[in-house]
């Protein structure tokens, strides 16, 4: 009789149960499915770095698993303990900019181990000032075309008026427009010191 007991109380509580049409329970919702678990790749500076990459990693958001690069050239000048200092000292909307100067500055410093950055801002600065010089000498040949084709028109219409050719040598034409190179010089300097 008490194998009759648990099998009905086996039975009893192992078949579903089903609400009667009588009973006024709601049925209960099923429950949602489980979410499938999402494997994600650890950051750059964790795989470099060979440890595991925990869920607020600092450098996570600044060194994706798909640029492993830009973490290694800003390892190899900064270091890691560096980079994550400086990162965990500024203001999370100031991190990204950081992070992209600092790779830009890592990487003009391999390329040149002497003067980095500064190398580099030189020669614009050196190239922005020979464009600004050849831009003020364009200007100054402009002006002195500009002042050659005005005489040119006075003359003509002087001609065209006096209907005599021969009066050209008597009339004393303006050439303080024809400026000679030394002239040149010292009137457009202002514009690229």
């Amino acid at each position: 009789m008490e194998n009759n007991e648990k099998c009905a109380q086996f039975s009893s509580s192992s078949s579903p149960r089903f609400p009667s049409p009588n009973s006024q329970s709601p049925p209960r919702p099923a429950s949602p499915a489980p979410l499938p678990t999402v494997v994600l790749s650890p950051c750059a500076a964790c795989k470099i770095l060979r440890r595991r990459c925990v869920e607020r990693c600092v450098l996570a958001p600044y060194f994706p698993p798909t640029e492993p690069y830009k973490f290694t050239i800003a390892h190899r000048v900064f270091g890691a303990s560096n980079i994550i200092k400086s990162l965990q000292e500024l203001p999370e909307s100031h991190r990204a900019d950081a992070v992209s100067s600092m790779v830009y500055e890592a990487s003009t410093r391999i390329r040149d181990p002497v003067y980095g950055c500064a190398g580099a801002v030189c020669q614009l600065q050196k190239q922005v000032s020979e464009l600004q010089a050849q831009l003020a000498k364009a200007q100054a040949e402009t002006v002195t075309m500009q002042c050659q084709q005005a005489n040119l028109l006075a003359i003509i219409l002087e001609m065209t008026r006096s209907k005599e050719p021969n009066n050209i040598n008597s009339q004393q034409i303006d050439t303080t427009c024809f400026l000679d190179d030394n002239n040149l010089a010292s009137a457009w300097e202002p514009l690229w010191t």
